[in-house]
């Protein structure tokens, strides 16, 4: 089932996040893995800019595999990534676990991602 909290954002100011979405762009390698629940406020709130800032950054479907959980936080892959709080986003890199945004941070879950992924590996060339 696909999260509709997904889908991108239409007022999301790209240009506001370019550096965000350049340095997504680059990373051509990585899959995020995005648990959520339409029914819940923090995921209303934030996914659709997540969603908005993959698709300026042009991020294939492919790479994004998003997962459904119920009130209770049961869905698929849940206890297999130890999810607790959703929004979760987990993100790979060759089946290896680069990062992890968990329901809420001091950035947007993007620039959180993006980031990381620039921590981890430097710049892609």
């Amino acid at each position: 089932m696909e999260l509709k909290t997904l889908e991108p954002n239409p007022a999301w100011a790209a240009g506001a996040y370019e550096e965000t979405v350049d340095t997504l762009e680059a990373f051509d390698d990585l899959v995020y893995k995005v648990w959520g629940g339409d029914w819940c406020s923090d995921c209303r709130s934030q996914l659709p800019d997540f969603g908005a800032a993959l698709d300026a950054a042009e991020v294939p479907a492919e790479r994004i595999e998003h997962y459904e959980v119920d009130a209770e936080k049961n869905g698929p892959g849940v206890d297999e990534y130890g999810i607790e709080f959703i929004p979760t986003v987990v993100v790979e890199q060759n089946g290896e676990e680069l990062c992890r945004f968990v329901e809420s941070e001091n950035v947007p879950i993007a620039v959180f991602v993006a980031e990381k992924a620039q921590a981890e590996l430097g710049m892609p060339e």
